[in-house]
């Protein structure tokens, strides 16, 4: 579809089955900020930053994982609503979430508050305990301890802290929550059977390991009623042999139609085969991504397309739009109801407002740039792993740190180079973690 279509898609509203309108088809999609104080408090950053992302221009904003257990983080600098833990819900932590809300709602959009586990995925230095279904270890670079095995009682403490995050939520002013039941934390990792081999009641079959997810929907229903939006995260595949598969995918979005969700965003990938951010793991235990996936601009926008078969709520997708065409395109075929776009409100917070204005045809895209190959640093000795690493988390926190700069109110700084957000990145995630207070 081209830009000269009398009807604009991005630009119609969606009404989502409890009944809230968004007023155009863009999401500005969830990344983690790192802007949360010692105590795992929301900031004046996250004021500063939701303020000038919802007046971007997207009807949805929806907020980086939010943590319902402090010790069990997804990286320091996190926002943590842990219940058990008076300092994470007593009314100053309120307080700083009405005004991170207040902040990222006035200028119409809506914010949805992203709740998450990390489970195995919580790093040496965010977790002295990762937690998982099964005590199977995430292997990368040595950076991950073995997860200790939830306890029946534990996990049905956890999806009623999930409902009370929820609530919380509610209460100060987020306008939705959204469900991470993707890219390997708590869980997506009930979901596979790499990660879940237990024997009991959520484990097995997949109707067992999707129990963790469907109880959890039910609970943070309970508590905020059926006129509140409810999203959830669902891989569309883990890219990871013997994983959550897509045929798996299909047969939980059958399950989650009877669960009264309003949106449910497709993404895919775990940290051992990280396609959300477009990258391929380990080639030993790695799935092929479908060809035709490959050739598209979105990412999983192929998979979608079953998906929007058996599936009876709105649909988002995820990862690699750049181009207004690619987006009315995928909208028009009617494979998603939604476009996520995270990456490009880095560096442009007004991205969804320059595509509904029609002024930018192509969002930014920086990741080709952000290659050792291209960077002009070369160690023909060092081994190729070394490369990745340094691809993937250089490039990573090139993303964190523009997000920082505009946390405090500056634009984006496109001269910095990977080799430098490579070290700053690690230097700041490990002084984060020692100023911890938890």
């Amino acid at each position: 579809m081209s830009q000269s279509e009398t009807v604009d898609l991005l630009a119609q509203p969606l009404t989502l089955p409890c009944g809230i309108t968004l007023q155009n088809r863009l999401c500005k999609a969830a990344m983690t900020e790192g802007l949360g104080d010692r105590q795992l408090r929301a900031t004046e950053r996250h004021r500063r930053l939701y303020a000038r992302w919802g007046a971007g221009g997207p009807a949805l904003c929806l907020t980086g994982n939010v943590m319902i257990d402090r010790w069990v983080i997804e990286r320091p600098g996190k926002v943590a609503i842990d219940t058990t833990h008076p300092a994470s819900v007593d009314e100053a932590a309120r307080q700083r979430l009405r005004a991170w809300a207040e902040a990222g709602t006035a200028n119409g959009a809506q914010l949805w508050m992203q709740i998450s586990h990390a489970g195995r995925q919580s790093p040496r230095y965010a977790a002295k305990q990762p937690l998982g279904p099964s005590a199977v270890q995430l292997d990368l670079m040595g950076n991950y301890a073995r997860p200790r095995a939830l306890e029946d009682g534990e996990i049905c403490e956890l999806i009623q802290r999930f409902g009370a995050a929820a609530g919380i939520a509610k209460e100060t002013g987020f306008t939705g929550v959204q469900i991470h039941g993707a890219h390997g934390y708590l869980i997506s990792s009930f979901l596979s059977p790499v990660t879940n081999r237990r024997t009991d009641r959520w484990g097995g079959e997949l109707i067992n390991r999707a129990r963790f997810l469907l109880e959890t929907v039910r609970a943070v229903r309970h508590v905020v009623g059926r006129d509140y939006p409810v999203s959830v995260k669902l891989n569309s595949d883990d890219f990871r042999k013997g994983g959550f598969s897509h045929e798996d995918c299909l047969s939980v979005v059958r399950m989650l139609n009877d669960e009264h969700i309003d949106l449910l965003e497709i993404s895919g990938g775990t940290y051992e085969q990280p396609q959300l951010l477009g990258l391929a793991g380990r080639a030993n235990d790695a799935v092929a991504v479908k060809p035709s996936t490959r050739a598209r601009e979105a990412y999983f926008l192929h998979y979608a397309a079953q998906i929007r078969a058996v599936a009876a709520m709105p649909l988002m997708v995820t990862g690699g739009f750049r181009s207004r065409d690619g987006m009315a395109s995928a909208l028009a075929s009617g494979e998603t109801d939604m476009i996520g776009i995270a990456r490009p409100f880095c560096t442009m917070p007004d991205a969804a407002a320059a595509l509904l204005a029609r002024t930018v045809d192509q969002l930014p895209a920086y990741e080709q740039r952000l290659r050792l190959a291209n960077s002009g640093w070369r160690s023909p000795a060092s081994p190729i792993l070394l490369f990745k690493v340094i691809n993937m988390l250089g490039a990573q926190g090139w993303y964190y740190q523009q997000i920082e700069r505009l946390a405090d109110g500056k634009d984006a700084d496109l001269d910095r180079g990977l080799m430098r957000s490579f070290g700053r990145h690690l230097w700041d995630e490990l002084s984060r973690a020692a100023r911890l207070r938890r």
